[in-house]
């Protein structure tokens, strides 16, 4: 990878991938790698600026790499994630997403809820979960090999902060991470 000219990390809920772009501006190649592994390869291209779009993770994320020329033969590289630069990709993803890193049985697990549908994703497998009404709100059960969990739902009483979610493990509270 001698032309390589960019490297981003996205954070999706199955897992946080690691893109990188490889851009030739003398032979015109464009390479793109998505967790190691290489998703285009174009060679000879004569027009140096553009664009290319691929796939990214489980739920094939799209994701676009734009190519600008700044000045003479400068480049400049941005990444967008369903459309949206990945600053906004991600600060909309805070809102839309809550993540937490746990540690059991010698394995590092994170675990991510998409608030929207209420999919739980543990290590980049979309979980089974069964959903419960209790007094103060909702519990989303599954389970991390023989460990239960459940994510617990509760208003906060502000309509600012909304809902409150809460990863639960064997009866201990895990704190959330932000990514």
């Amino acid at each position: 990878m001698t032309d390589l000219v960019a490297v981003w990390d996205v954070a999706l809920s199955d897992g946080v991938h690691k893109i990188e772009f490889e851009h030739g501006t003398t032979s015109g190649k464009r390479v793109v790698y998505v967790d190691g592994k290489e998703e285009i390869r174009k060679e000879w291209m004569f027009k140096l600026v553009g664009k290319e779009t691929f796939c990214v993770g489980a739920a094939k994320t799209k994701a676009t790499i734009n190519i600008d020329a700044v000045s003479g033969f400068a480049y400049e590289y941005t990444l967008e994630i369903n459309g949206k630069s990945l600053k906004k990709y991600m600060e909309n993803r805070s809102k839309t997403t809550n993540t937490w890193v746990l540690h059991l049985d010698g394995e590092d697990f994170r675990v991510v809820l998409e608030k929207d549908t209420m999919d739980v994703w543990c290590n980049g497998k979309k979980m089974e979960t069964a959903g419960e009404f209790v007094d103060d709100g909702t519990e989303t059960h599954f389970s991390i090999g023989n460990h239960d969990c459940y994510i617990k739902a509760v208003s906060s009483g502000k309509r600012k902060e909304g809902i409150i979610h809460t990863l639960i493990v064997d009866n201990r509270e895990i704190p959330e991470i932000l990514e």
